[in-house]
């Protein structure tokens, strides 16, 4: 049984919400200041050579930033030995949105998994996807950014810039951190029953690929062991 929002009159919803507006105003800052924060952190050279696969066949990464000066990297993880990719991947995908506004930013955005590029071109075309989707299977691209251990694949995002000549890493997020690109939570956040996660044994128990919602045997996420939620829950 779910608890439902005390009913009021509109006078008092409004003193509730305006107290509750305060509370946004101070979120809002304060992930002003973290924003601000971003572009003041070192950034590093990319020294090693990494191989990318396509449809338009071998890439470097400078090749991926399709001549503008920043690129965004999402680190989907569909290993070599999958037949379909990560299904929390898989909604931070649907959350993209068109690139075009992106791109106007001077910025490109691509996905990147260690599967090899005819799976991961059939699982586009399952999904519906235009994103540009490359295959780092043979580099050490996924290792050396932390994405592909011993235990498995794991979620994230890269973000690298060029100057031109030389390509620097400047930043990347992981874990809970990836909630940001969800963008159905936000929505959800905004509504009286929330994500309906409380009673679930994981919270990502609810998750499927967009076409399984109605298959009663489609699969779930399942026990996560990169999903640390408990430690790094806010």
């Amino acid at each position: 049984m779910i608890d439902l929002p005390r009913i009021a009159t509109r006078e008092e919803w409004l003193q509730a919400r305006k107290e509750l507006l305060e509370k946004e105003k101070q979120l809002t800052r304060l992930h002003d200041e973290v924003v601000a924060a971003r572009p003041e952190l070192p950034m590093v050279k990319v020294e090693k050579e990494y191989v990318f696969h396509g449809p338009q066949g071998e890439l470097s990464l400078a090749d991926l930033f399709e001549g503008r000066r920043q690129l965004i990297v999402r680190h989907f993880m569909f290993g070599p030995d999958q037949e379909e990719g990560c299904i929390g991947c898989s909604m931070q995908a649907d959350s993209v949105g068109h690139l075009a506004h992106i791109n106007a930013r001077d910025t490109t955005f691509v996905m990147v998994s260690r599967g090899q590029l005819p799976k991961l071109e059939a699982f586009k075309a399952r999904m519906g996807w235009t994103l540009p989707w490359y295959s780092s299977f043979g580099s050490d691209f996924n290792v050396d950014y932390h994405v592909t251990t011993e235990q498995g694949e794991l979620p994230g995002v890269s973000v690298f810039m060029t100057d031109g000549t030389d390509v620097f890493h400047t930043y990347s997020i992981y874990d809970r951190g990836g909630d940001i690109f969800k963008n159905f939570y936000n929505y959800l956040d905004l509504t009286p029953l929330g994500r309906q996660e409380a009673q679930l044994e994981q919270p990502w128990d609810w998750w499927r690929h967009h076409d399984k919602y109605d298959d009663e045997n489609a699969a779930t996420a399942g026990q996560n062991w990169w999903n640390r939620t408990d430690k790094f829950a806010t």
